[in-house]
């Protein structure tokens, strides 16, 4: 094993033996998934690999390239092998926020820090522990994850669940995890997502125009425009939820207006969803999970976009001055760090890249 990652592990093993069950089934979990792990050269040289395979993966590597020659990210072995983990996601997250708050529980681990989930290798654990924070009075909500980063720490494979995806969505979700390697500060989940998700976007803009693929530049600014328009109705809901958590009334009747609540932000969104054409029936399915644990997930990834999105037009889209400017304000305390990107108005305007 490479000596750079062994006392990363180590660290690992001796928490896991200290700390229970959780984290032994992390290490498990990322141990079985790393041993699955095969070249990406070695499968497209495979003659019993399908042809969709090979095509797909070949496009990985292809997209991997850009990410280093024109995005700068990190050139090491990520996204250069493929493990079939035979199953749907590789790892379900649990959210949980108590029944009054809009706050979310918080877990502590090595190296990642604090973080707004726990996240398990297997469906039934996952909902084992949700079941239990449930019981204990929490709004709980459980999300398929297709693939994670491990910051570096191993070298992280592409995904069979990753290969069902359209070429865009394969190469947005390699950009944003590979942004986490860049820079990551542990314990403040909303800035290293919303870090990942502006690289996210501005390399699949890049990626598409690159490649002179108008039509699918098109779609993608579309989805991108309604993806913010969720977020700002989303996170107004939960500052009226906020608000109504907040207030001196006894909890019967806080109850029943925070039912009303999540009806009103319910119906809001289905609105939302009849206002565009050709948006998928599936997509009703987020009015059905509404609750503080779900909007509290959407918050995680959300509330600091626009703030990173500003600085990287102040930037004039000049990706490593951008991430000059990251590393900067990851070394800030987080406090300050907040105030500076992650303050906005959930309701305020946010760009959409033309």
């Amino acid at each position: 094993m490479n000596r750079v990652r062994l006392p990363w592990l180590t660290v690992l093993i001796c928490c896991c033996q200290m700390s229970g069950c959780y984290l032994i089934q992390t290490a498990n979990g990322q141990m079985d998934l790393m041993s699955k792990r095969q070249p990406i050269a070695r499968v497209i040289a495979d003659p019993s690999a399908s042809a969709d395979l090979k095509s797909r993966l070949q496009g990985v590597l292809e997209m991997r390239e850009f990410a280093v020659r024109e995005l700068g990210l990190p050139d090491n072995g990520s996204y250069r092998s493929y493990a079939d983990v035979g199953r749907p996601f590789v790892v379900w997250n649990v959210f949980a926020a108590p029944e009054f708050s809009v706050q979310p529980k918080r877990w502590c681990f090595p190296v990642a820090g604090c973080v707004v989930y726990r996240g398990y290798f297997s469906e039934p654990k996952a909902r084992s522990f949700a079941a239990r924070l449930h019981a204990q009075g929490n709004d709980v909500h459980v999300g398929g994850v297709p693939a994670y980063s491990t910051l570096g720490h191993f070298d992280d494979p592409v995904l069979s669940t990753m290969m069902a995806w359209s070429d865009v969505r394969l190469a947005a979700i390699m950009f944003h995890e590979l942004t986490h390697q860049l820079v990551y500060v542990p314990g403040d989940t909303s800035f290293n997502e919303a870090f990942a998700s502006v690289v996210e976007v501005e390399g699949v803009h890049r990626w598409l125009a690159a490649h002179q693929r108008e039509t699918e530049l098109a779609a993608f600014k579309t989805g991108r425009e309604r993806q913010i328009q969720i977020s700002q109705l989303l996170n107004t809901g939960r500052e009226r939820l906020r608000i109504l958590y907040a207030s001196a009334v006894e909890e019967s009747v806080m109850r029943e207006r925070k039912l009303a609540e999540l009806e009103r932000l319910a119906g809001e969104y289905r609105a939302l969803l009849a206002s565009w054409s050709g948006a998928a029936a599936s997509d009703n399915r987020i009015a059905q999970d509404l609750n503080n644990a779900y909007l509290a997930s959407v918050a995680a990834y959300e509330e600091c976009v626009p703030g990173l999105e500003r600085l990287l037009a102040e930037a004039g889209n000049d990706l490593p001055l951008f991430y000059q400017r990251v590393k900067s304000l990851a070394r800030e305390e987080q406090a300050a760090r907040h105030q500076e990107v992650c303050t906005a108005s959930p309701s305020a305007p946010r760009p959409v890249k033309q």
